[in-house]
């Protein structure tokens, strides 16, 4: 929710809304009222959580935000509301006292009315809800579904990696054994091919030892 650009003006406004008084709403001021048009001075009510989630006032100060801004003008259900959590949502005379101040400002304040505007108010608060909820389901889903295929992609890179290494473990052991049978396959050969050499210096020495006992004969005897 910190990453997003939320269009806090517009976040509880329904685009869909017709031209009535009601979609005509104007930012008020979220004090009560007590007879001289002010409201009590008691500390608001506050919502108690045991929500661990770190973005949970974040999101609730964008619903109350969003809530005021519906506000329209003159006293209905938002100033009643505010009025009765700033003396206590518990206390049956909170909600006498409010009513009481209400009725100074609008002679016309029933009951009806408030619960009305209260409903009005839920329905917009549950649009948003409704719209925030789909975003944020669809992105997740859109983020699973690429975690999911960047996992198939890597898992089929590591299986084709895998077959790799395999094929170049079978090369490379084929070549360490004909690497290690050179010496006895050649072997024979090798010796045979060493035993011509040394018969061919025998050969040598003999035939010129033979040619040199001939020559030195001649030298001698004739």
């Amino acid at each position: 929710m910190a990453n997003e650009n939320f269009n806090w003006k517009k976040l509880f406004i329904n685009e869909e809304k017709s031209s009535n008084n009601e979609s005509e709403i104007v930012r008020k001021s979220e004090t009560s009222l007590n007879a001289n048009n002010q409201f009590p001075e008691h500390t608001e009510e506050r919502y108690n959580s045991n929500s661990t989630n770190p973005f949970f006032n974040e999101v609730l100060d964008v619903y109350e935000k969003g809530f005021a801004s519906l506000n329209i003008a003159g006293f209905d259900f938002f100033e009643m509301y505010k009025s009765v959590l700033a003396v206590g949502s518990s206390n049956a005379q909170s909600y006498q006292m409010a009513f009481t101040m209400g009725k100074s400002i609008n002679s016309d304040l029933t009951k009806e009315f408030l619960l009305d505007k209260a409903a009005f108010y839920t329905t917009e608060i549950e649009k948003v809800y409704e719209k925030y909820n789909a975003a944020g389901v669809s992105k997740k889903k859109e983020l699973d579904n690429s975690i999911t295929q960047e996992k198939y992609n890597l898992s089929k890179s590591v299986t084709e990696l895998e077959a790799k290494i395999m094929e170049l473990q079978k090369d490379l052991d084929s070549k360490k054994l004909e690497l290690q049978k050179m010496d006895p396959d050649n072997e024979e050969q090798l010796l045979e091919i060493q035993l011509k050499i040394e018969a061919n210096d025998l050969a040598r020495q003999k035939i010129l030892s033979s040619i040199n006992t001939v020559v030195t004969g001649i030298n001698q005897y004739l």
